[in-house]
This record gives structure tokens, sequence and C-alpha cells, in this order.
């Protein structure tokens, strides 16, 4: 079937890039800014991993927030330029066939959506250790709520399942109603942020000085080794920016809403979660006290702002975990929706399929739903193993971002522009090759850094030397998985033309 769209218009410069205008297009630039800032998410993901790095690092970890804040905006940066290129659904994996090739995008599309699944699972299940603080009655299985006691894990999947079908329910009534709830959940998460920041501030028992002090976590070696240890919590929390992106077929004007939407959600994320992190340490009763290695910013919410405003603050958080659940199941769904649509996965017809009524992909989200629900089921008895999971799943996330911005690098060494935005819309200009070097070796710096086999992050019960070295090797098998899943659709893909006489249709073609 033709499409008709005129090139001037949203549709038409879909239709150049060799896609038609399936899904609805109606977001404006404040929900593209919502879909990134939500799954971003730091009132949810500062509130559950302060203790994380304040554990590793002591107060002085602040600083390991702006140091992964300027290696990522770097990132940030080079997805701008190339979300004003290719606004297209499935960013990544968009981005990274079209500036390297099939193969690598392929493989850049797969690790973000077994990332993608797993972090929707992560994300969900963290409403255990906020629900039932807010109100006992979502403590549906009667017992001890700690998430890591056995009552508190199985309630905690229960929660995360609920909390995920309900995202993926909303998600098939259309990309307008979820971004009317995106949007409520991210207004009140500003609120939310700026909301505790002032009152923990006007709470404050130390200087702004306290992030010089280390709590004496370094023993008599070096401070270097739990400072990076520590940096792990900004890794864990700034990522999912591009996000913004993975909407772009169903933005306005995507190749200026989008870019900006990005670089917005990383601005804001940064300022806000730097902030967060800093009043914290002010306002602790005891910059010593053990809570804040176990309980973080509830710790010293409850007990400096009483029990009723604290209550109030984690309802907040709550809603927060929500928009963000839905933020990266919608995330998910695009990009399951985008390589199916290019024929690169198994039952491709039937998950490239548009719903007529809504104009959204119903299917993919269901798979995401049912493949994340499955990933929560691993915490029934392993909480440990959970959580290492989810630990395995960032890394592979800045793994595809290198399949990105490694081939992105090399046109520029090259001088090759003809995968560059066109200045019209954004792009860095000479800035480009220093920001995209600086992207580059952070993305391989952060990469090591998170995935090195620390026993105290990935085995800290010291179970098993395999959850240890979980990260590589799950790199190891994932790209395993993926080289053999490619060949076998590559292969169906051929078979089928054989079959019908007819030349196998190629990948739509690279702007």
């Amino acid at each position: 079937m033709t499409v008709t769209a005129r090139p001037e218009t949203d549709s038409g410069d879909l239709q150049s890039l060799g896609y038609a205008q399936e899904l609805h297009r109606g977001l404006g630039p404040f929900a593209s800014f919502a879909s990134g800032f939500s799954f971003v998410s730091i009132l949810t993901t500062v509130f559950q991993l302060f203790a994380f790095g304040f554990g590793f690092g002591g107060p002085a970890y602040f600083w390991t927030w702006p140091i992964v804040f300027i290696g990522q905006f770097a990132v940030c940066l080079c997805f701008a330029e190339l979300a004003a290129r290719y606004p297209i659904a499935g960013a990544i994996y968009q981005w990274s066939r079209r500036v390297s090739n099939d193969p690598l995008g392929w493989m850049a599309g797969w690790l973000m959506q077994l990332g993608y699944i797993i972090s929707v699972a992560a994300i969900a299940i963290a409403l255990q250790a906020v629900l039932p603080e807010v109100w006992s009655g979502f403590q549906l299985v009667s017992g001890d709520p700690s998430p890591t006691s056995p009552t508190g894990a199985l309630n905690a999947i229960i929660l995360g399942s609920i909390c995920i079908a309900v995202c993926i329910a909303i998600a098939s009534f259309g990309v307008t109603k979820m971004a009317v709830l995106t949007r409520i959940g991210v207004s009140f998460e500003i609120t939310g942020v700026v909301m505790v920041i002032v009152l923990l501030l006007l709470h404050a028992q130390r200087g702004p000085g306290v992030v010089f002090q280390t709590n004496g976590v370094e023993g008599h070696d070096s401070y270097v080794w739990p400072f990076l240890a520590s940096m792990l919590m900004a890794a864990y929390v700034m990522y999912g920016f591009d996000s913004a992106a993975e909407l772009s077929e169903e933005t306005n004007d995507p190749r200026r809403t989008a870019p900006k939407a990005i670089i917005r959600c990383m601005l804001i994320s940064a300022v806000g979660g730097g902030l967060l992190i800093l009043a914290t340490l002010m306002a602790a009763p005891n910059i010593m006290a053990p809570e804040l290695t176990t309980q973080g910013i509830a710790y010293v919410v409850t007990a400096r702002l009483g029990d009723v405003l604290g209550r109030m603050v984690l309802a907040v958080v709550a809603i927060s975990i929500f928009s963000a659940a839905l933020a990266i199941s919608a995330s998910a769904t695009r990009v399951m929706f985008s390589m199916a649509r290019d024929g690169l996965l198994p039952f491709a017809k039937s998950l490239a399929k548009v719903s007529p009524r809504t104009k959204t992909p119903i299917l993919p989200g269901v798979v995401v739903g049912v493949l994340s629900i499955g990933v929560l089921l691993i915490n029934l008895g392993q909480t440990s193993v959970f959580a290492t999971v989810t630990s395995v799943s960032v890394v592979i996330v800045y793994l595809a971002y290198l399949f990105v911005t490694i081939p992105l690098l090399w046109h520029r060494i090259r001088r090759n522009t003809s995968h560059l935005p066109n200045a019209a819309y954004f792009t860095l200009g000479r800035w480009g090759l220093p920001v995209n070097v600086a992207a580059v070796v952070f993305g391989l710096f952060l990469l090591i850094d998170v995935g090195w086999p620390r026993a105290s992050v990935y085995d800290p019960n010291g179970n098993s030397w395999v959850l240890r070295y979980s990260a590589p090797l799950s790199v190891i098998v994932s790209i395993g998985l993926g080289l053999v899943a490619y060949r076998v659709m590559r292969r169906q893909a051929d078979t089928a033309a054989v079959g019908t006489g007819i030349e196998a249709a190629p990948v739509p073609p690279v702007a």
C-alpha cells in the first residue's frame, strides 16, 4: 500500500525513513519530556538506591553523581542528535542499524529489549518498599513486610504484577491516554522532589561540607575502590533518558521535540537528584546511623518530617513508581514493535500489528508484561538473585548504548556526515567529535565499573561464584543468544522468500 502523506508532514517525514504512519501522533513537548523523565524517575530511584551508594562510599559518594552526569550527558547529546536525524520508534535499535549495519542494530535492539523488560520488573517491585509503609493494608500476605523476607518478597511479586498488568491495560487504550497519566505522575514527582528537598534543608543538621566525609569506609586502604563501587548508584539511575525518543512516531514535530525532551530530562534529573542527595545528607539525624545504609532516604524523611508527612511523601514516591513502570513498559513495547515491523522477531506479523481503534501496538505490550512478571517470579525466595538480575540489566543497557556511540564516533572520525542531523534541527557541530569521544570513553568505563564482579554487589551472601560473575557471563550469553536468534530469523526470512518465489524484502533503507 502506498503512503500518500505529504512530505512536509510528520507522516511524510516518517515515510521518507521507510515506514508508514500507523501509530497515533498526538504527543506534545511536555508529554515527550515526561516519558523520559518518568523512566529516570529520580524520586523513585534515588529513594530506592541512596542506601546502596551511601553504604559503599559514605557521604562523599555524593561526588559520583556529577561525575556520572557529565559522562552520561555526553551520551545524551549524541542521542539527541540521532533523535533529530532518525525520529523512529525503537530508538536505540534504529539508530544503531543506521549508523552501523543491520546485525549490529539488531543486537542493540535485542539487548535493549532484555534490559527494558528486566527494568520494568525492577521498578514495579520497588512498590513493596513504599506501599506497606503508607498503609499496612497493602501488605496482602500476612507477615513481615520487609522486601527481603519471604512474605515481603511474595507480596512484592503480587504488587509488582498488579502494577505491570495495570500499566499494560492503560497503554492498550492509546498513547494519548497513557500520556495523561504520565504527565500527572511527572507533575507529582517534580512537586514531590521540590517539597522533600525544601523540607529536608529546613531541617538540616549540618552544612554542605558533609559531602567531603567518608565515614571511614575505606579503612586503611584507598578511598578510590569504595568510591568506584558507590558510583553504581548514579549509574543505575541515569539511564533511560532515550525513552523520550521511543515515542517519536507518536510525537508532533519529533525532530525538534525529542532532542529537547532528552536533554531537559537529563538536566532536570541531574539537578533534582543531586539536591535530593545533598539535602538528605545534611538533614540526617546522625550521619553515622546504620539506618542510612539500610533504609536510606525513607529513614531521614520519617525521622525529620514525622510519620504523617513522611507517609505523604512515600505516597508520592509510589505514584512516581507507577509512572516509571508505565513509561518503561511503553519503551519496551516500542522496541519490540519496531523490530517486529522489520520482520526480525518471532511472530513478527502479529507483533507488528497496530490496533485500528487505538492506533497502538497491543500484543507487544502484553508480551512485555508477561515476560516482566516472569522476571518478578525470580524474587520468590531469591531476593538476592533478583537484585543481581536487575544489576545485570543495567550492564546490558550500557552495552547497547555503545552499539550506537562507537559507530557514530567512527563516522565522525571518517568525516562521514550523512548520518548526522541537519543543523536546522539539532547538531553539536564542531563539538560533536569531543563529545562523542567522551560518550564512548565514559560508556566503556561505566560498563566495566558496573559489570565488575564485586561480591558485595552481585553475591553479598557469598552463595555462588556464578552470581558474582553474573554480569560478564550474562553479557556473553546475551550476545551469544542474540547472534543465534538473528541468524535463525534471517534464515527464516530467506526461506519464506524462496517459498513464495519472490526476493526477500530488505530492511527499510537507511536514510
